[in-house]
């Protein structure tokens, strides 16, 4: 199961952030500045903020089989349609459109962990899960320098070969989705009847024992969930992750070209060391939070080493630079899985796919802010230092507000129906409860 949503997801990054390397020609064909670009690039995010929480529910009705093709093929035919850009306004329309049709993919992943995997496992699940966007950072850039340089075959651009092949890419994988993924743990026919009942038993035995904190099993309100403090800070922290980790994904190519004299596949290769750094702190960061059950120092840690890299980069060469933002990439790459963890624990069941969706869909909005402001300061001054600047006060600032989270930890402690704080027990850390037969739910 994972391996399969590790593959979406580096089809889904990749169409996601390709567009960076795409920056140079498709600025000259189409006639765009450094803001409209950032513009472009960042109003994807608008349509995702607007249309994850829908999405995630839908999904819910559907079950995750059907939700997730129809959003792996839909997202495949819009990056396709990339291809065809010829002025300013399809770059908008279809840039937003690609955030319609995306709009869902990973809260639905990260609710379905929530359904099959108890809280011991599923930081390394998402780890592993998100190890598909740092995978995609790393192939992105010489699959797409591979593919601009075939500029003038057939009289198209390179820039079109590029967003055409990797658009029919995920087209083509959104019906193996179909062919392979189980909407729950009683139609996965790779486990024993054994295996379903003890995994059902483990995944219920957590949420029995929340609901036994509680004394009832009364259905708890996903709105005053919504509404919690805790909720401000998540979406905060989750925002200025975004705002970071895009700015650096999106400004990369361009940060790399400055050192001048290389192809666009070179460019390519190159950009990609910073996230082969990146896939491994990754892995390891989710195998150290989930070993010592301490998720917000893990955290903390990283999103300070993340800042750490930004402000280097200011002061540097460019070469030196690119180590600089290795440092970045370490530690604004893996702060998104091991945050993950902490509202995972945090949320009840009941309330955890509107939830993690809300989360997502307005921390999400950190993509639109990045790319547009880069933008704009290389407009008005030549250069992106002022954004990493910027960057590093942004990864500061998370850090601290992350020290203000309750919970984070597998004593975390759970909301009551009623709002207040009940100790959970160490034996049953996690939130989730099984799908029941017949609900459709993933």
């Amino acid at each position: 199961m994972v391996p399969l949503f590790f593959v979406m997801f580096v089809a889904n990054y990749m169409d996601r952030v390709n567009l960076g390397f795409a920056q140079d020609q498709l600025r000259a064909d189409v006639g765009l500045s450094a803001a409209a670009f950032g513009l472009g690039a960042g109003i994807f995010f608008i349509a995702y903020a607007i249309f994850e929480v829908p999405s995630n529910m839908l999904m819910e009705r559907f079950g995750a089989k059907v939700w997730l093709t129809r959003i792996m093929i839909s997202w495949g035919v819009v990056a396709t349609a990339m291809a065809f850009v010829n002025s300013p306004g399809m770059f908008y329309a279809l840039r937003f459109l690609l955030g319609v049709a995306e709009a869902g993919f990973f809260p639905a992943v990260i609710y379905y962990f929530s359904r099959w995997l108890p809280d011991s496992h599923r930081g390394r699940a998402t780890s592993v899960f998100l190890m598909g966007s740092g995978t995609a950072t790393v192939i992105v850039g010489p699959i797409s320098g591979a593919l601009l340089e075939m500029h003038g075959l057939w009289g198209h651009s390179g820039w079109q070969w590029m967003f055409f092949v990797e658009g029919v890419f995920s087209v083509v994988l959104g019906f193996v989705v179909y062919r392979y993924l189980d909407s729950g743990i009683e139609q996965a026919t790779w486990l024993t009847d054994e295996e379903k009942a003890g995994l059902v038993t483990a995944i219920d035995a957590e949420q029995d024992a929340r609901d036994a904190q509680r004394g009832t099993k009364a259905r708890v309100s996903r709105w005053k969930l919504l509404a919690d403090p805790q909720m401000l800070l998540f979406l905060w922290i989750y925002f200025a992750i975004n705002v970071a980790l895009y700015a650096v994904t999106f400004w990369l190519p361009s940060i790399v070209d400055d050192i001048g004299g290389l192809s666009d596949l070179q460019v390519g290769f190159l950009t990609s060391v910073p996230w082969i750094c990146a896939i491994a702190a990754v892995y390891v960061s989710g195998r150290i939070s989930d070993r010592i059950g301490k998720r917000r120092p893990v955290l903390v840690a990283l999103l300070l080493i993340g800042g750490c890299g930004t402000l280097l980069a200011v002061f540097v060469s460019p070469w030196v630079g690119l180590g600089a933002l290795c440092l970045a990439a370490v530690g604004f790459k893996p702060a998104s899985p091991v945050f993950w963890t902490i509202p995972q624990s945090y949320l009840d069941a009941r309330a955890a796919a509107p939830g993690i969706a809300l989360i997502n869909s307005i921390g999400n909005l950190g993509g639109f802010v990045a790319p547009t402001a880069f933008g704009i300061i290389e407009d008005t001054t030549g250069s992106t230092k002022g954004g990493l600047v910027g960057l590093t006060v942004v990864g500061f600032l998370a850090a601290l507000s992350v020290l203000l989270v309750r919970g984070g930890g597998r004593n975390d402690r759970v909301r009551t129906s009623k709002g207040a704080a009940a100790p959970a027990p160490e034996e049953s850390p996690g939130v989730a409860r099984s799908v029941r037969p017949g609900t459709g739910a993933a």
